[in-house]
This record gives C-alpha cells, sequence and structure tokens, in this order.
C-alpha cells in the first residue's frame, strides 16, 4: 500500500493511493472528487474532460469527470453547486478522508471516505451528507461515476417467475422525457438492462430502476467496472423508486448509485457506501447470457 501527495492532470496536491494492482487518484484543490481509478500504468476507467482539468475557482459548475456525490433529486441550481475549490482532507492507513465545505446555497455538506484494500483491486468508497443548515432537508445521497468513452452499462432486473405466481409487480422502471428504446444503444433483455456508449451519437439517453442485485457494473475494452452497494427493500427512494441509474451522450457514460430518501434534522448525518471492484479481461456482453457466463462469476 501507497499513500503520497503528487501532481495530477494540473492539479497539485493530489492524493494517490495505490496497491499492486490498482491505484486512485483523488483531487484536494477541487471536489470531493476522484478524478482516476484504473490497473497500475493503465487507462483511467473514468472520463477525464480534457478542457477542464486543472482548472479551479469560479461559481460556474464543471464536470471535471471521475466520481463524484451529489444529492438527490436532481434539481437545478441545487444539484450544481460547484466544486471547484479546496477541501479538507485526512490521509489514512488505507485511503483518505475528504471533507468539502458546507455548500451555502443548501447548508449541506460532503464527504467522500476511501478505503483500497492491500492486495485486491476493490475500493470501499463511503458517501455523506450531513445537514449543516438550521432546518430539515429531505434528499438522497447519489454516487456518480463517470465512465471514459466506449463502454456498455449493465443493469440487472429482478429474477423473472412466474405469472401465477406473482400477480403484482416487481420494481420500478423509470424514464425520463428524452428516453427513447428506440435507440440502437439499448438492449433490453429479460434478465439485464445493456447501455452502450457511442461517441457517433450525441442525443442523451437515462434509465433508472429498482436493482435488487446490488450492483450496476460498466464493460469497456476488455477491463469490468463494478459497484456495489446495498440494497434496502422497505425503503423509499427518488426518481419514482430508482436506486441505480444510467446516463450516456457522445462524451461519456455514467454509472449512478442511489440511497434511500432521507429527513435530516440540523446536525443529522446520511451515509451511502459502495464497493468498487476491476478486473481484466473480460469481454464486452451483447445479451442476457454474456453476461450471466462472463461477468455474473466475477460479480
Amino acid at each position: 500500500m501507497d499513500i503520497e501527495l503528487t501532481s495530477y492532470a494540473g492539479w497539485s496536491n493530489c492524493i494517490r493511493v495505490s496497491n499492486p494492482l490498482v491505484d486512485l487518484v483523488i483531487t484536494t484543490v477541487v471536489g470531493p472528487r476522484v478524478i482516476r481509478f484504473g490497473f497500475v500504468g493503465d487507462r483511467n476507467e473514468f472520463k477525464e474532460y480534457s478542457q477542464m482539468l486543472g482548472k479551479t475557482g469560479g461559481d460556474e459548475w464543471r464536470i471535471y469527470g471521475g466520481h463524484r456525490l451529489w444529492h438527490a433529486p436532481e434539481q437545478m441550481p441545487r444539484s450544481y453547486y460547484p466544486d471547484n475549490g479546496d477541501v479538507e482532507y485526512l490521509l489514512l492507513a488505507d485511503g483518505a478522508l475528504l471533507i468539502q465545505p458546507v455548500e451555502h446555497t443548501t447548508g449541506i455538506q460532503k464527504e467522500i471516505e476511501i478505503h483500497l484494500d492491500p492486495q485486491k483491486a476493490r475500493v470501499q468508497v463511503i458517501h455523506r451528507l450531513r445537514n449543516c443548515g438550521l432546518w430539515d432537508v429531505e434528499l438522497a445521497p447519489w454516487a456518480l461515476s463517470v465512465m471514459r468513452p466506449g463502454g456498455t452499462a449493465i443493469l440487472p432486473l429482478p429474477p423473472r417467475q412466474r405469472h401465477d405466481q406473482n400477480l403484482l409487480p416487481v420494481n420500478s422502471l423509470s424514464m425520463w422525457a428524452y428516453t427513447d428504446f428506440s435507440d440502437p444503444r439499448w438492449s433490453l433483455g429479460n434478465q439485464y438492462l445493456l447501455l452502450r456508449q457511442d461517441p457517433q451519437r450525441v442525443a442523451p439517453q437515462k434509465i433508472g430502476l429498482m436493482d435488487c442485485a446490488g450492483w450496476i457494473a460498466c464493460a469497456n475494452g476488455g477491463h469490468l467496472f463494478v459497484k456495489k452497494f446495498q440494497y434496502q427493500a422497505s425503503a423509499s427512494y427518488p426518481d419514482f423508486g430508482s436506486n441505480v441509474e444510467t446516463f450516456t451522450n457522445d462524451e461519456m457514460l455514467e454509472l449512478e448509485t442511489l440511497g434511500p430518501i432521507a429527513r435530516l434534522q440540523p446536525g443529522q448525518t446520511v451515509e451511502h457506501p459502495e464497493t468498487w471492484l476491476l478486473f481484466r479481461d473480460v469481454t464486452t456482453p451483447q445479451n442476457d447470457a454474456d453476461v450471466t457466463k462472463a461477468l455474473l462469476p466475477l460479480i
């Protein structure tokens, strides 16, 4: 395990956390944000927006790339609070804790705590939202990973069962006004939904669903990135009951997980943990059978 302060992509004082297999780079002059995650010496699994790298300051929200924390439901301008300034950080034995200054427009403070396994391509990422305001706030933690172009998102559906044994619906499927299932980037199977990123297609696509399996993944160029999370069956989730969402346009693909809706009193905090896994030599799936055969044993 190695933890060091370094420069990355024009930003100073970044935290690089690495083991023999993988490394992460965490910014401290903007954020909280994990700007890189990948195999050591290999490509970044996350998207980087080259025109924004190294920039700091200003009131304009910038996507930058990488992994970030928001609070749902999405609203303008609430969700787009700029993370363009310094964050407090604490180096841990196996990672780091990042603390953003309180958002002056919402009273919410964001934290991301990161722990890297000393030997495996496995990361625990704990997201926290704290209400530092004077009134109750209703929100849900929302963890967004902006993946590099060319990937395919994999979203599991609940197990299919017989009609006579299941008279009521078993999960939700949320569509946005621009969701278009005639778009060839979608593959709707019996067990999984696939969404492919295509640099030639500008129109955005998005879907949300209730994911009982507790994972969402992206396959790209022989690598498989997996995000695991805790499914809470009795909880209420935003966006018509979505605990996972995926979004794409011509630049990137997003893997998003959401925690249950919480009503935070002043001083209260809500947590949303994720576990990241990364695998090599994985073929990008084209259908249900591919996912079941090649990916499911890894996940």
